[in-house]
């Protein structure tokens, strides 16, 4: 899923503050500065999406990210490989240019996905 880039300084301030933030409190703290309403608006398109959920708290709403970042890049990664018109070739085009890191990470995930070995 793609982010416009207040969205997505929006949801790096909701992931660094897994407890939830007020939207006065997000606007404050975004470096563009931008006004409450403008938050407001992003908050209900991300609601939209499934990225936030609000809780009341007094008169206000208390919002925080549905999922962490992890899964919001997975499903990131997921999407572009569905686009992909040759998936095999998009997956060696990619693991092609990965650290040493992130391959040891794909092959300890694939391994654990697959069970123990025999």
């Amino acid at each position: 899923m793609q982010l416009g880039n207040l969205e997505r300084s929006v949801m790096e301030a909701l992931w660094r503050h897994p407890q939830g933030m007020f939207a006065h409190d997000l606007a404050a703290g975004l470096p563009s500065r931008p006004a409450v309403t403008t938050v407001l608006t992003v908050l209900m398109r991300l609601a939209n999406k499934g990225m936030v959920a609000r809780e009341r708290v007094g008169r206000a709403h208390l919002y925080k990210a549905t999922a962490g970042k992890d899964a919001f890049v997975a499903e990131a990664m997921r999407a572009a490989l569905a686009e992909a018109g040759d998936m095999a070739a998009a997956v060696q085009r990619f693991v092609g240019t990965v650290t040493p890191e992130v391959a040891a990470a794909l092959r300890e995930a694939l391994e654990e996905q697959d069970g123990p070995a025999r």
